[in-house]
């Protein structure tokens, strides 16, 4: 999959979602406990060798963990050009979601299996 960048990027506290309107039209709607639940760091993928595998999407359409339920983004900060790193209220910080990553979690989007 080619990086498409984003345009734009919001953090909806309300609606628990971060919104990312991409360079080609396609938004994306992300739920914050699908995002941590995806969490790309070496200790949330268990280890060296997992690292670099994709989103797991039935884990960002139906997040089973309860205890991400009330989860939100505290802080967003921009790693170079090409990823955002969240502060969580659960205190994690992290995982560095690639722009590639991230339209990669997108279980909306033309590219992704349907369920």
């Amino acid at each position: 999959m080619t990086t498409v960048k984003p345009t734009a990027v919001t953090a909806d506290k309300n609606q628990r979602l971060l919104i990312i309107q991409w360079e080609d039209g396609h938004q994306s709607r992300l739920a914050y406990t699908g995002l941590r639940a995806n969490c790309p760091c070496v200790a949330c993928k268990g280890g060296h060798l997992s690292m670099g595998t994709p989103p797991d999407l039935d884990l960002m359409r139906h997040t089973p963990d309860e205890s991400l339920s009330g989860v939100s983004i505290e802080q967003i900060q921009a790693v170079g050009s090409y990823a955002l790193q969240f502060q969580w209220s659960d205190g994690h910080y992290t995982g560095i979601y690639t722009w590639e990553y991230l339209r990669q979690a997108d279980p909306d989007g033309p590219w992704a299996p349907k369920p």
